[in-house]
């Protein structure tokens, strides 16, 4: 691993997600406290509102906890070309206080979530005819490298485009589908295991095929058990997280030690985000990041 790489969370991990608002969410100074308490070495932002919007007071409030912030989670509508100009729009408020308050940061650009209720429906079984035609791709690929390129121009900030399951871009095919119509020089891929695993994909797989496009890594795991259960029951994307699709780290099917040990042998230098995605009040946020981070600590990170 290079000598860059450092190990961060994000506060998806204490129930704070893109689609469920802030209101249940508990407060960012618990969040960051915890954090910094569990020894990460930096924090993503969240959904917009959960920490401060002000760039003084955020760089103020994670410099306290020796924390860096190193990126933002961006969902915005792609599938429609009528709603790229808004998305940019998002997504430059974004990268501008990042600009201002981060630490060389990136924006993780992702189909909005949860949006479309088929997907959302189908979140984990995922088939060729669920997916995007070659025009729905263009608009797709067309809209993620103008937020790309709109983020660069103004702020100088790096774009990734992040697999989400419940959105269109979410089975292994279709993580391909959208980066070989991307533009290399403006838009990486933050490649997230649990989403590429729950989605039908072998991460390790997709490193291997992506690696020169992988700019920033969320780790993420994924419960086998409980991924069969929610094919077999039918369940939608928010019940099978509710159920813990996304377990801790090294409790699940993602192989950690080949994805290390791939980044390692690819001189990888940039951030491990540790994400492990709940509903508002789940499980047990902070003892989940402790046991994470001891396991990464397990295979030398």
């Amino acid at each position: 691993m290079g000598s860059q790489v450092r190990v961060a969370n994000a506060p998806c991990s204490w129930g704070a997600l893109e689609f469920e608002g802030v209101g249940d969410s508990p407060t960012f100074e618990r969040v960051l406290n915890e954090m910094s308490a569990a020894e990460y070495a930096g924090t993503e932002l969240g959904d917009w509102g959960f920490m401060p919007t002000d760039p003084a007071r955020l760089r103020e409030e994670t410099a306290a906890r020796k924390l860096a912030l190193l990126a933002a989670f961006v969902p915005v509508q792609l599938t429609a070309a009528a709603d790229h100009a808004a998305g940019i729009e998002t997504a430059l408020r974004v990268a501008r206080l990042l600009a201002a308050a981060g630490d060389r940061p990136f924006i993780v650009l992702s189909d909005d979530t949860a949006r479309d209720p088929e997907r959302t429906r189908l979140a984990g079984r995922i088939r060729p005819e669920h997916s995007l035609d070659d025009r729905g791709w263009d608009v797709v690929a067309s809209g993620a490298n103008a937020v790309a390129r709109a983020v660069r121009d103004e702020t100088g900030l790096r774009t990734v485009f992040h697999n989400h399951c419940a959105t269109f871009v979410e089975a292994p095919w279709e993580i391909d589908a959208l980066m070989s119509r991307t533009d290399p020089a403006v838009l990486g891929l933050c490649l997230d295991t649990g989403h590429c695993a729950f989605g039908g994909g072998d991460p390790v797989a997709t490193l291997d095929t992506w690696r020169d496009r992988i700019w920033h890594m969320h780790l993420k795991d994924c419960e086998p058990a409980i991924k069969a259960r929610a094919a077999a029951e039918g369940w939608g994307y928010i019940e099978a997280v509710r159920q813990g699709v996304f377990c801790e780290l090294g409790r699940g099917e993602v192989d950690f030690p080949a994805v290390l040990a791939r980044l390692n042998a690819s001189g990888y230098d940039g951030w491990l985000v540790v994400e492990q995605d709940v509903l508002p009040s789940m499980g047990s946020p902070a003892e989940s990041a402790v046991r994470n981070r001891r396991y990464l600590k397990t295979l030398g990170v």
